[in-house]
């Protein structure tokens, strides 16, 4: 079950966010769907979905980019495994708790990709990246993954009701 739904948010939201998202940037920063998902998929559903949807999407985006393979793949999936440990220590869950880490992961991210695609650069393109690009990106994920954790408190609640 959880490995089809892992599929099927491969299959929905990777090509969304290779093709129609490059289009829907915000002065030139878009956030970084996949990863939030990951985020959110460990810290609801637990370390295991996380590390299993974080493998997923991250596979996808490697299929579907032409950035270096498998680290999209690495990270996600160690983002999805370490929210969901995260969540599971989490004894009341707020924005902050999902804000707060998903801005770190973001960062790392962030931080991960810059220095694989600038390899052999100087430092000062190295810090020239990280207020430019990365911070403003780790605050749009940030706050995007506060709205998809209401949204999906919202769901979760709705389906218990029913």
């Amino acid at each position: 079950m959880k490995l089809g739904l892992s599929i099927l948010v491969m299959l929905v939201l990777v090509p969304f966010q290779v093709t129609l998202l490059d289009s829907m940037s915000i002065g030139g920063i878009r956030p970084d769907l996949c990863l939030i998902a990951a985020c959110i998929g460990g810290f609801w559903f637990g370390p295991i979905f996380g590390v299993i949807l974080g493998l997923t999407v991250g596979m996808g985006q490697d299929l579907f980019s032409a950035g270096e393979l498998w680290l999209n793949l690495v990270v996600k999936g160690a983002v999805g495994l370490t929210s969901g440990i995260l969540a599971k220590n989490l004894t009341n869950a707020t924005p902050g708790s999902i804000f707060v880490p998903m801005v770190g992961f973001s960062i790392f991210s962030g931080v991960v990709f810059l220095v694989s695609s600038r390899s052999g650069g100087h430092l000062g393109d190295f810090f020239d990246g990280v207020p430019t690009v990365i911070l403003p990106q780790a605050l749009f994920n940030g706050l995007l993954s506060i709205g998809v954790n209401w949204g999906m408190k919202k769901w979760i609640t709705h389906e218990v009701e029913l």
